[in-house]
Order: structure tokens, then C-alpha cells, then sequence
């Protein structure tokens, strides 16, 4: 991309980046540095800085120069006439007061004779839309038509199937054209590197989305936590019916009348009984009010706050399929004002009429139109996926955080569950050591490795359609 030319789709003015770089629309930049997170490096007039790269649109090589005005150093042109140079590499000439063009050079000199209207209209329909879409500042017709034949109108995608491949109406780099991309948190297997593509559903219901693998993965996280709690419970009801048959058995009067110092050693283990089951209500008590309420009550808005991160991300996703469809339909639209453009240029050629001629007129405005009307689509598209990627990277960030959040908050309540267990049977510490080392060893990081590593969806995040 570095190195590369770009066009200026709308004015910027530079006041949302420390160093930006300010520009008014059709203006032409030359390409320093183009980064994933949407800000380009830009050089203009001598000037370097960034700018959004939503705001402007990427000259191909062999068509860049169609798209400037051709200097021509003989006599000049009548003021109302430009020109231009095609994507064969001919000169053609627009008039931007009718729009009309032709091969031949129009002369300013007094009484030229006009170039026929015949020949005007020969000029390949392609080419004429591209010249007079350049001129308000629309369509990129140079660039969209560059690989047609100089007869030919309908559109092509070559450039677009080289560059990019679109899933499920998201537009990714083809990879035969792919250039290896960072990714955005390197080393740390980060959840927004690893689920930008689509995955097939294991249940065979077509396709489930990276984002909902990584909701689910929390869903599953709520459960656990959910289990693990109930665990608990069933340990704090066996700590409670131990401790009521220990009291019990310590008040039962069998050898009561032992006496001497026999009878007083028989008493002091009864009553060891009974503050042994003080020990275990404690214990008991403590597992409920440390461990098992923590597990419970630890984010109850949980579900709610998944439903929103949903919602939210599925509406982009939703809004990006309709601007897809949007681009698509005006692909289709710009193909078809080109047919009937050609069309009425064939009958013209055939046949000179005033309502061929008026005819022609009528379809170049229309296929200038629908040409940017395709523009507006794609920049509406390329700015929904823009929005869709940013939240994309943000929620899945804030999903990574509350997962962390979620094992280091388990991971304390468990020592915690040692440490008690600790204290409560000192004769059975040993039981308990493989507990503390294994749960020294608890590691957010590693965890998500292993996960990602088997539940990645795809690592190459999308980019904006070309035309």
C-alpha cells in the first residue's frame, strides 16, 4: 500500500489527529503508511500526516493517470472543454458544460467546424462515465473500467476478486493478494486477533459467527461458576451433618459412671467430640458466607450484559449485511445504465436522431448516477464495517477482561476454600498440598491459549471493499 497514490473522497480538516493531514475533496496523496486501525500516513504538497482512510479511495497504477486532467502544451482548449486520458491510454475530451466527449481535440480557433455528433458517441460508454463522474467529484469510473475493451460497458470485478473475497458480506484480502498483517496484540493469543471469519456450526445449523463462539465460551464460563457453587453447597451440607452427629454423639451417656482418673479421661473425649462439631459448623458457616455466595452473586448481571454485547454486535453485523446487499444492488444498477448507454451509442451509430441523441444524453446522466450511487453504497458499506470492526475489537477486549477477571476471581475463592480446609483439619493437611500447588499454577493467559488455539474462527481481520 506504501507507495501507492489515493484519492480524496471528502474534505478533512486535520483537527482529529495530532498530526493530520488536511485535504479538500479530489485531491490526490501519495501513500507513506497505511495501518490496520484505519489512520494512513500521507504526503500532499510537501506536506506528511494521517487521515482517516475511510476518507479516501486507492488509485490503481494503470489507471491513476485517467483520473487527472491531461496537460496539453499545443493551443489551449476552449474553456469549457477538458482532457482526460484513457485506460487504454488515449486522450479524449469532455465537455463540462454538456457532458458530451470526443476522440477529436476541439480547437478554440474561430470558426472550426464542430466535431460530429456521430463521433462524439463513439467514445466507449465506460470511458465517458468515468470522465464526467470524475468531474463532479463522483464515480471512479477510471479505476472501475480500467481492464475493459474500448467497446465494452459492463462492468468488471477483476480488481476486486484479485484484492479482496467477501464471506458472508464481509470483505476480507483475497489470499492470493495477501500481505501478512500484524496482529493486534502479538504473542498474547487476545481474543480480538483470532474470530474475525464465520465458523460452521457443530450442530450442522449453517454458520455461527466469531463473535458468538467467543459469547458462548462466557456462557459456558457463567455455568461452571454456577456448578461450581452447587459443589460447594453439597460440602457445606455434609460439613453440617457431621457436625449435629458429632454433637449428638458427644451427649450420649454410655460409660458415664466411669470413675477416677479413667472417668475424667472418658469425659474430656466426649467433650473433644463436641468441640470438634463447633469446629465443623464454623467450618461450614464460613464456606457459605466466603466461597459459595461470592460463586452466586459474582456479576448477577451477567446474562443481561451478554445480551446487550450481542445485540449490539449483531445490529452491526445486521446493518453491514444490508449495505452489502445495498452495494450490490447498485453494482447491479451502474451494469445495467451501461448496457442501456451502450445500447443507445450502437443506435445512434446506426441511425442520426434528434431522440437517439437526446436518448444518449438521458442514460449517460443515468449511468453517471448509478455510479455514484455505487460510491455512496461502498463508502456506507466500508463505514459500517469500519464501525463493526471497532466494536468488534473493543467488546472482544471487554469479553477477554471479564474472562480473566472471572478465573482470578475463582482462583482466590478456592485458596480461600483450602485455607479454611486448613484450618479446620490440621491432621490432614498433607491431603490438601497438591490443592495449593495446582491452584499456584492457575494461569488466565495459558488457559486462553489453549482455547483460542482450538477454537480460533480465523486471524485475518476484514478490509474495505475496492472498485
Amino acid at each position: 500500500m506504501s507507495g501507492s497514490y489515493c484519492k480524496s473522497l471528502y474534505p478533512f480538516s486535520g483537527e482529529q489527529h495530532q498530526q493530520g493531514l488536511s485535504f479538500d475533496t479530489g485531491e490526490v496523496i501519495k501513500v507513506v503508511q497505511a495501518l490496520p486501525g484505519g489512520w494512513w500516513e500521507g504526503e500532499k504538497d510537501g506536506a506528511r500526516g494521517w487521515f482517516p482512510s475511510s476518507y479516501v479511495q486507492v488509485l490503481e497504477k494503470t489507471a491513476s493517470l485517467s483520473q487527472l486532467p491531461v496537460e496539453d502544451l499545443r493551443d489551449p482548449l476552449p474553456p469549457q472543454w477538458r482532457c482526460y486520458m484513457s485506460p487504454q491510454g488515449r486522450r479524449y475530451y469532455v465537455n463540462t458544460t454538456n457532458n458530451e466527449t470526443t476522440w477529436e481535440r476541439p480547437s478554440s480557433a474561430p470558426g472550426t467546424p464542430k466535431t460530429s455528433l456521430r463521433h462524439k458517441n463513439s467514445l466507449p460508454a465506460g470511458t465517458t462515465h468515468a470522465s464526467i463522474a470524475n468531474l463532479d467529484g463522483g464515480f471512479d469510473g477510471a479505476s472501475f473500467f480500467s481492464q475493459q475493451s474500448p467497446g465494452s460497458t459492463s462492468p468488471t470485478r477483476k480488481q476486486n476478486k484479485e484484492t479482496t473475497v467477501t464471506i458472508n458480506c464481509v470483505t476480507f484480502p483475497s489470499p492470493v493478494s495477501l500481505v501478512e498483517q500484524q496482529l493486534l496484540k502479538p504473542n498474547e493469543w487476545s481474543y480480538c486477533d483470532y474470530f474475525w471469519t464465520d465458523k460452521k456450526d457443530p450442530q450442522g445449523n449453517g454458520s455461527i459467527t466469531g463473535f458468538e463462539v467467543l459469547l458462548q465460551k462466557q456462557l459456558k464460563g457463567k455455568q461452571m461458576q454456577k456448578e461450581m457453587a452447587e459443589f460447594i453447597r453439597e460440602r457445606i451440607k455434609i460439613e453440617e451433618e457431621y457436625a449435629k452427629n458429632l454433637s449428638k454423639l458427644s451427649q450420649i451417656p454410655l460409660a458415664s459412671q466411669e470413675e477416677g482418673t479413667l472417668g475424667e479421661a472418658w469425659a474430656q473425649l466426649k467433650k473433644s467430640l463436641a468441640d470438634e462439631a463447633e469446629v465443623h459448623l464454623k467450618f461450614s458457616s464460613k464456606l457459605q458466607s466466603e466461597v459459595e455466595k461470592p460463586f452466586l452473586t459474582f456479576r448477577e448481571n451477567f446474562k443481561k450484559d451478554m445480551k446487550r454485547f450481542d445485540h449490539h454486535i449483531a445490529d452491526l453485523r445486521k446493518q453491514l449485511v444490508g449495505r452489502y446487499a445495498a452495494v450490490e444492488k447498485a453494482r447491479k444498477a451502474l451494469a445495467d445504465r451501461q448496457k442501456e448507454l451502450e445500447l443507445k451509442t450502437q443506435q445512434l451509430e446506426i441511425k442520426l436522431s434528434n431522440k437517439i441523441e437526446e436518448d444518449i444524453k438521458k442514460a449517460r446522466r443515468k449511468s453517471t448516477q448509478a455510479g455514484d450511487d455505487l460510491m455512496r453504497c461502498v463508502d456506507l458499506y466500508n463505514q459500517s464495517q469500519s464501525k463493526w470492526f471497532e466494536e468488534m475489537v473493543t467488546t472482544s477486549l471487554e469479553l477477554e477482561r471479564l474472562e480473566v477477571e472471572r478465573i482470578e476471581m475463582i482462583r482466590q475463592h478456592l485458596c480461600q476454600y483450602t485455607t479454611l480446609r486448613h484450618e479446620t483439619d490440621m491432621f490432614n493437611q498433607s491431603t490438601m498440598e497438591p490443592v495449593d500447588q495446582l491452584l499456584q499454577c492457575v494461569d488466565p493467559g495459558k488457559d486462553r491459549e489453549l482455547w483460542v488455539r482450538e477454537n480460533k474462527t480465523g486471524e485475518i481481520r476484514p478490509v474495505d471493499i475496492e472498485i
